[in-house]
């Protein structure tokens, strides 16, 4: 079925038959990051707690867990099929909350710094885990026809509970303190695995579906396919460097913001709701995004102009950090260009690169979804958060400056819009050439 044309109402690009799984991954993607935002503004106070030059020991300690896991991951969905698959990685993410519940309970059963460590790191692997497989499931149930129309809505699901998140930790951090956080966190988790058996079943009885994944069969393969995929396969390769380069955005830019936050503010506290806020000030712009550009941009231009957009925005905000004398002057609202900068690159990150990134690995085969992008979404991304941060000390020892790392990363953006739009042009036999071994050209 043709899709409608890129104006109107948004409901007006869900065709009939597709509401109720609309409605359900509306629902699971809303859990998911409503339950990763109320945790993630303690994460984040605690890497502001030491500043950013301990940022590469808790990204190294990140990555090597996520080089631990991926190829279980692989090995994993090599040999059991989506409706085991899913679910058992959301309740690995509930069973872990609640085991932290206690620790944080009573801070006299493990020193602080030990429960900071362990907890960033476990946040932080958890966030890409539930996330990555949030879109892999969905590129698996929709069509890549489908996911250009309904991407952009169901990304709006993640905003709104990425706004919930931080607010609710807001309001209740100060009277209950963070135990109780992760209750709730765990709980919005359990009804993501309920939403993700009614998918399947849908995906499973409907006939637009495409049939080899209907039923979401083991994908086969061995452990390590996603890792050699990125390295073999011109395609995935392409969108390992699309993230590293957009990662080159983000990691700069939290890390400057770190070192503000940990100048600023005093406090686990302070430092909590100054996170909160940025938070909550990121997921508000990402939303207005999402509803008012991605939602009619996505199905009418393609990702290729999407993430030009995204990438020239990105430059423009850097720039205005560059062009501050004092980077860590209040602009607007309190906040310095620094923040500023983070809440515009993050928010229009979320609200338009990954949906149209996402949308591009709609294209490849399932075992390239399930285990090349479970690859770059996990592993890679924290090895380009490793390498940043230590790259970062390193300048800052030969005396770099906040406008050189703005600069730096205003370059990663020119570079990944270019690529972003090059993916997206690539069609027929060029896009079949691009996912074929380089060993078999």
């Amino acid at each position: 079925m043709e899709p409608k044309p890129a104006g109107g109402n948004a409901f007006d690009r869900i065709h009939q038959g597709e509401w109720p799984a609309v409605a359900i991954s509306f629902l699971y993607f809303f859990c998911v990051l409503a339950a990763y935002y109320m945790i993630r503004p303690v994460r984040e106070q605690l890497s502001a707690a030491v500043g950013s030059t301990q940022l590469p020991w808790f990204y190294g300690a990140t990555f090597i867990c996520m080089v631990l896991l991926a190829p279980i991951f692989g090995a994993v969905v090599s040999r059991w099929p989506r409706r085991i698959v899913v679910p058992l990685f959301n309740l690995a993410g509930v069973a872990c909350l609640l085991c932290f519940v206690p620790f944080f309970a009573n801070p006299t059963l493990l020193s602080p710094r030990t429960l900071g460590i362990v907890f960033f790191v476990w946040v932080s692997v958890f966030n890409l885990f539930v996330v990555s497989l949030f879109w892999i499931f969905m590129t698996d149930i929709w069509s890549a026809e489908q996911a250009k129309r309904l991407f952009p809505i169901i990304a709006v699901a993640g905003t709104v509970g990425a706004v919930a998140g931080p607010t609710l930790t807001r309001g209740l951090v100060q009277v209950f303190g963070v135990a109780p956080l992760l209750v709730v966190s765990a709980s919005l988790l359990s009804v993501a695995v309920i939403c993700v058996v009614m998918l399947g079943r849908w995906a499973k009885a409907h006939a637009h579906v495409r049939p080899e994944q209907a039923g979401g069969e083991a994908v086969g393969g061995g452990m390590w396919d996603g890792v050699k995929q990125i390295f073999a396969t011109p395609f995935m390769r392409n969108m390992a460097i699309l993230l590293l380069l957009a990662d080159g955005i983000g990691t700069v830019n939290y890390a400057l913001v770190t070192d503000y936050a940990h100048q600023a503010f005093n406090t686990d506290v302070l430092r909590t709701r100054f996170f909160a806020n940025v938070d909550l000030a990121t997921n508000i712009l990402t939303v207005v995004v999402q509803i008012f550009l991605t939602r009619w941009m996505l199905p009418r231009y393609g990702a290729g102009v999407v993430l030009t957009v995204w990438a020239v925005a990105g430059i423009a905000m850097l720039t205005l950090v560059m062009v501050v004398p004092d980077p860590h002057l209040p602009l607007i609202a309190g906040m310095p260009a620094v923040a500023l900068a983070l809440i515009v690159t993050r928010g229009l990150a979320y609200g338009m690169a990954e949906p149209a990134r996402h949308s591009l690995f709609a294209k490849a085969p399932r075992v390239m979804r399930y285990k090349g992008q479970n690859v770059v979404d996990t592993a890679v991304w924290r090895f380009g958060d490793m390498v940043i941060a230590s790259g970062m000390n390193i300048l800052r020892a030969g005396g770099a400056t906040v406008a050189m790392f703005a600069a730096i990363s205003a370059t990663s953006a020119l570079v990944a819009g270019l690529i972003g739009w090059r993916l997206s042009k690539l069609t027929g036999e060029r896009l079949a050439a691009s996912m074929r071994p380089d060993h078999e050209k």
